[in-house]
């Protein structure tokens, strides 16, 4: 059963990567991408990694697609301003293309197939591991990053109030 939804998420993520690439709209480009990024947490959960499914999930799908539509809205892009595609460009691309196919090929070649049904189930990708290490034998350096960003969120406060404050100044 897991086996078949593999390959349904694995097939919805090429149709949703192929449809990315070849969207004329930018926006819908990137909305393409929040989708792909979806189906790969997919992935990530079917691997018993809901660490990864989740930060995927938060970073990708969330953070960095609202920066790409921010990034985006700011360009204001159209028609004049993209650049024209030369033959040098789809060229590039092609050999860029085939070199990445080559390289599939010679990864599934090494593979056998089927390896994956004999493999017992572990609890390597669950958060109570990864919080069992995290506290026990890297404290130190996870206390000393979490004031490292007490320190930067306090940092980013005073900046703020410290600009608000200048501006209200000069608005007086």
């Amino acid at each position: 059963m897991l086996q078949y939804i593999f390959y349904i998420l694995s097939g919805l993520t090429i149709i949703s990567a192929i449809m990315m690439i070849s969207a004329r709209n930018p926006v819908h480009s990137v909305l393409y991408l929040i989708v792909t990024f979806i189906l790969i947490s997919g992935q990530y959960l079917l691997m018993n990694a809901q660490f990864l499914f989740i930060v995927n999930l938060i970073v990708y799908a969330g953070a960095i697609m609202v920066l790409f539509l921010f990034v985006l809205m700011l360009l204001n892009l159209n028609k004049e301003t993209e650049p024209q595609k030369s033959l040098k460009t789809k060229l590039a691309g092609v050999i860029s293309a085939g070199l990445l196919f080559i390289t599939i090929l010679g990864a599934l070649m090494k593979t056998q197939a089927g390896t994956n049904e004999n493999l017992p189930i572990t609890d390597i990708g669950l958060v109570k591991n990864l919080g069992l290490v995290l506290f026990t034998d890297f404290v130190v350096p996870f206390e000393i990053s979490s004031i490292l960003f007490l320190a930067a969120i306090v940092g980013a406060v005073l900046v703020g109030k410290r600009h608000i404050e200048e501006k209200e100044a000069v608005d007086e």
